[in-house]
């Protein structure tokens, strides 16, 4: 299926469906989120549990392939030995056998075969290796089906006897372990005879805390019995391995911050640094082609739909490939390293005094990225005030549709000047946007979690990945996928948006326009030489008579004391869309109302563009209160549905509408006040 793998936990959030094939048959796969026992906290945990115990209508399972880290062995066969004990059949997939060897420990595999009683095949996931071998033991388990275990891993009825072997009378399938998640569980499941299993609980005064401890102290010691004689260890006493090492310093309390401020620094300038000679010399293509055409071309309808309609929509999509891609690129270098897993524990303290925890800050750093994953991950917080107030903040950072429009504002407003002859002053302001949201972000947490009265206790335990080599190949696929994305999903909203709006900017009601060219042609019989300015006027004036002319005049009275004009007002409506469309309006929109033969570059167009009373429309003022206004502004309809699909409630997306929106004007109207 080509689904992305992250090197933090959270990343699989939902069961996944994949189909591959193993010889002649064809097999359904479904990636269920990762656990670590049969006992779930977060809303990812439950779905994988759902499916293993059968309680999910949609899914019956025939095998189970329980993916085992072979360098944390003892952790991992947990759970793989809890589904033994559900009397599922299962295939254990070991993995990290090189990490594991790399920390000196040797594992004898028919040994551990033996002890558990279930097939153990070793892969390589990032080599391809293994991956044959385990088809090959799905192929032979459907000839010959793996019988379940004969033995139980541990003795369960000895944790409730009675009350066992009285569920069993009601559930006469089910085995001494899956009796116990019943008694345990049941409210949960949708299992019939409820009231039965309440009375047995009442009747044996039934634990579910405390057997689920003494389970776990049981299997934990049967565990050790089997790493005794499947498994070799080095003396605890070694010198501790690269990951503490690096740890010690990255996670310092003090550097560890610093560190991590440094991290977030270079990435920003590098989308600049890095990104500024593709998207000139995009740029300057598309601005050379489109000339070229306007030369070349008959001036007709036609014509001026492919160059100010194709040729702009789609030279506004194209120049922000390399920042997207080099944005991606170095967020899936910090995943695969490790680091990212790091920033979640040097910012719990900071997340837990404004209402969140370490676990909210994957989600709202997935949301630089896009919102609409990120808001998803967040079913990885087990508290739901967190969980909710984790999803009312995320989209205030700034994703990966923010970036176009802020690559053309800050280039148009911001001047292109190095401090100390190194860092970009422009790459300084975007690096400011990112982090303003962040903290304003953090501001409405600490208010809404004074107003969302869940009471529920909260802990932060999440696993760290050791420190690994980045997979190169893994980078750039993530960037070609990223651009094909943009490209083509975001692409194509732009490409039509812009075709539309070029429609309502070149059509209008016939009274209007026929006044407008009434005027004009009063103009030209009257002036011997019709100037640039008066051509100018004339195609503003149509612009304005058009449909899209009226609908930026309808909101104009709105968005005016924010330094704005009718023209960005059309760009904020067709932005709820996807906020990158601004880009692809403003191409259209100058592209229909200016006639500059020597400007046809969009950033030129816009600089050049002015008010009725002659003054600058992309003035220092305007340019940030419009930056601000798309950092905070909720324009995103995706972001809307599943907020709506995670909550199960429209309350919270319109909630988000409302002061999202507020904050902006609020916000893009100080600003433009200071700076006018």
């Amino acid at each position: 299926m080509n689904q992305q793998v992250g090197n933090f936990p959270g990343v699989t959030v939902d069961k996944t469906i994949g189909r591959f094939k193993a010889g002649e048959l064809n097999i359904d796969a479904i990636d269920l989120p990762g656990t670590y026992s049969l006992y779930p906290k977060r809303m990812d945990e439950w779905v994988s549990y759902r499916v293993v115990i059968g309680d999910d209508e949609s899914f019956r399972p025939n095998l189970v392939v329980a993916v085992v880290d072979a360098s944390n062995l003892k952790r991992n066969l947990l759970l793989a030995t809890q589904l033994i004990d559900l009397s599922v059949p299962v295939v254990i997939a070991l993995t990290m056998m090189d990490l594991a060897r790399k920390k000196g420990i040797q594992i004898d595999i028919p040994a551990l075969e033996r002890e558990l009683g279930v097939p153990v095949v070793a892969v390589n996931p990032r080599k391809n290796k293994g991956i044959i071998e385990l088809k090959k033991m799905i192929q032979s388990w459907h000839k010959q089906p793996i019988k379940t275990v004969s033995r139980s891993f541990i003795d369960s009825e000895t944790l409730a006897p009675a009350a066992i072997r009285e569920t069993q009378a009601l559930f006469p399938e089910a085995g001494d372990y899956k009796a116990i998640h019943y008694l345990i569980n049941h409210e949960s499941l949708s299992i019939p005879h409820q009231k039965n299993i309440e009375s047995i609980e009442i009747a044996h005064q039934f634990n579910p805390t405390k057997t689920q401890a003494e389970e776990i102290l049981l299997r934990y010691a049967r565990i050790r019995e089997v790493m005794q004689t499947s498994v070799s260890e080095p003396d605890p006493l070694k010198k501790k391995m690269v990951t503490e090492r690096l740890d010690s310093l990255f996670l310092h309390r003090r550097w560890g911050n610093f560190i991590l401020l440094g991290v977030l620094f270079l990435l920003f300038q590098s989308v600049y640094w890095l990104a500024k000679y593709p998207m000139d010399w995009i740029e300057g293509w598309f601005g050379a082609a489109s000339g070229w055409l306007g030369t070349q071309l008959p001036v007709n309808a036609w014509s001026d739909l492919l160059i100010n309609g194709v040729m702009a929509g789609l030279g506004g999509i194209l120049v922000f490939v390399p920042q997207i891609m080099i944005l991606f690129g170095i967020i899936t270098l910090l995943e695969d390293t490790g680091y990212m897993a790091r920033i979640s524990f040097l910012t719990d303290r900071l997340m837990r005094s404004v209402g969140l925890n370490g676990k909210s800050v994957m989600p709202m750093i997935s949301g630089f990225a896009c919102a609409v994953p990120a808001i998803m991950s967040a079913r990885n917080i087990e508290n739901r005030k967190e969980r909710l107030l984790t999803i009312l903040v995320t989209p205030l950072m700034s994703c990966s549709a923010r970036l176009p429009v802020y690559a053309i504002l800050t280039g148009l407003v911001i001047p292109e000047k190095y401090l100390f002859g190194l860092l970009s002053l422009q790459g300084l302001v975007m690096m400011g946007l990112y982090v303003f949201g962040v903290v304003i972000a953090l501001l409405v947490s600490n208010v809404a979690k004074f107003f969302i009265r869940i009471q529920e206790k909260s802990f932060f335990i999440l696993e760290l990945p050791d420190y690994r080599m980045p997979r190169w190949g893994n980078i750039v696929n993530v960037m070609i996928s990223k651009a094909r994305i943009f490209l083509f999903d975001a692409g194509k909203v732009i490409m039509i948006i812009s075709l539309v709006l070029w429609a309502l900017s070149s059509f209008g009601p016939a009274e209007r326009m026929q006044a407008v060219e009434q005027r004009y042609a009063t103009i030209k019989a009257s002036t011997p030489k019709i100037t640039e300015q008066d051509e100018r006027e004339y195609h503003s004036a149509k612009l304005e008579a058009s449909y899209a002319g009226l609908l930026g005049k309808s909101i104009e009275p709105a968005i005016a004391p924010l330094g704005f004009d009718w023209k960005i007002g059309i760009a904020l409506v067709t932005s709820f869309a996807a906020r990158e469309v601004f880009v692809g309006t403003m191409a259209t929109l100058y592209s229909v109302g200016e006639d500059e033969p020597n400007s046809r570059v969009l950033k030129d167009k816009m600089r050049n563009a002015t008010r009725p009373d002659g003054s600058i429309v992309f003035s220092l003022a305007t340019g940030v209160s419009l930056l601000i206004f798309y950092a905070l502004a909720m324009q995103c309809m995706s972001t809307l549905a599943v907020v709506r699909r995670e909550t199960k409630s429209w309350k919270w997306p319109a909630i988000q509408l409302f002061y999202m929106t507020g904050l902006a004007w609020i916000f893009s109207w100080i600003a433009y006040q200071l700076l006018r």
